[in-house]
């Protein structure tokens, strides 16, 4: 026995400096060779004084977030394509380095909310620079792009296969959202891991564990069927009041607290009037989004006729040169299709 407890004290004098909780548990099982297994019964809950986070993409959402994060105390390491747009980061104490693979090694939980499939796929998956290739075991990525579900499940089996966690957490609320911390958050993995990520997911928002890896995904791709025949709603009401000869600062207000009242309305019917299409979220971004529901309905057999309509309206918007917009820019589709412009009406206006 005393042999067994000198050479288990051997092995944990050779485990590499890491930052785990002080109840973590350490078990030993003997066969024909010895492992060495870490388990985690009563984790500590995450704080600024054991944790350390990362943070990968900086762009209209993720700056706002990841300021959120570093007010609250939290040591943070960030990665962007784009050096200067983390700048503002800096500035509130974020270290920079020049590789996800470098914000994994110095992190105990990476964030991730870039643009596209690809991207994630980049700076998570990447076997020279991606976060896995330098997160170390117990580590955990939560990707919070909007993205494919297959691909949050492959991510999953990757992170299991190095002894780390994944969580896929897309979030819907855009840049007001995310500047407010009122960001609806849908995470999809294993529970326990969600739980325990709570205190950060928090500060961001409110997060809804929504079941196995891939869940959070589909949940978000949900949320954007909805949003998307929404705000297709919302601007055909305004043509439709504008060829009627209503007031549209009148018409906005009288519907809003009625049957028609939505967060599109709330967040974006000031916005158009006034033809403010600055982006809470890029209409690039949006038509990537469609297009992966879409692909989700053929290989589930579901006709969302509505969903394609407005993936084709959007496209239209890419087709002028506006993918750099805000979604609300919409308008702009359905003001060519009718030969007219609701500039004529736009006039600052209170909130609604």
């Amino acid at each position: 026995m005393t042999h067994d407890i000198s050479k288990f004290v051997r092995l944990l004098r050779l485990l590499p400096h890491c930052h785990y909780a002080p109840q973590t548990i350490f078990t030993l099982s003997t066969s024909t060779t010895t492992h060495l297994r870490r388990t985690m019964t009563t984790a500590a809950a995450v704080n600024p004084s054991n944790t350390r986070l990362g943070w990968i993409g900086t762009g209209v959402m993720g700056c706002s977030m990841c300021a959120h994060l570093i007010n609250a105390g939290y040591t943070l390491t960030v990665f962007t394509r784009t050096p200067s747009k983390a700048q503002e980061l800096i500035s509130m104490g974020a270290q920079w380095v020049d590789t996800p693979k470098a914000v994994a090694s110095q992190s105990d939980v990476v964030f991730s909310i870039v643009g596209y499939p690809s991207d994630v796929r980049h700076v998570i998956l990447d076997s020279n620079s991606g976060v896995l290739s330098g997160l170390r075991q117990g580590g955990v990525i939560v990707d919070m792009t909007t993205s494919e579900p297959s691909l949050a499940v492959e991510i999953h089996s990757a992170a299991t296969a190095v002894g780390c966690s994944a969580v896929d957490a897309p979030v819907s609320g855009g840049d007001r959202g995310a500047k407010s911390a009122s960001l609806s958050i849908f995470a999809g993995g294993e529970e326990s891991i969600v739980i325990k990520l709570n205190p950060l997911f928090n500060l961001l928002g409110k997060v809804n564990y929504m079941g196995a890896p891939g869940k959070g995904q589909f949940t978000k791709l949900g949320n954007q069927v909805v949003i998307a025949s929404s705000m297709v709603g919302l601007c055909e009401g305004l043509i439709y009041a504008y060829k009627a000869g209503l007031d549209l600062n009148q018409y906005l207000n009288a519907i809003s607290t009625g049957a028609a009242g939505s967060k599109s309305l709330d967040l974006y019917g000031n916005r158009i009037l006034n033809r403010d299409f600055e982006p809470g979220f890029y209409v690039n971004h949006f038509v990537k989004d469609l297009g992966i529901c879409l692909r989700e309905c053929q290989n589930m057999g579901l006709a969302l006729p509505g969903l394609a309509l407005a993936q084709q309206l959007y496209l239209s918007l890419k087709a002028h040169g506006e993918g750099d917009l805000g979604t609300q820019a919409l308008v702009l589709a359905l003001e060519r299709i009718n030969n007219l412009s609701l500039q004529s009406e736009a006039s600052p206006i209170g909130k609604l």
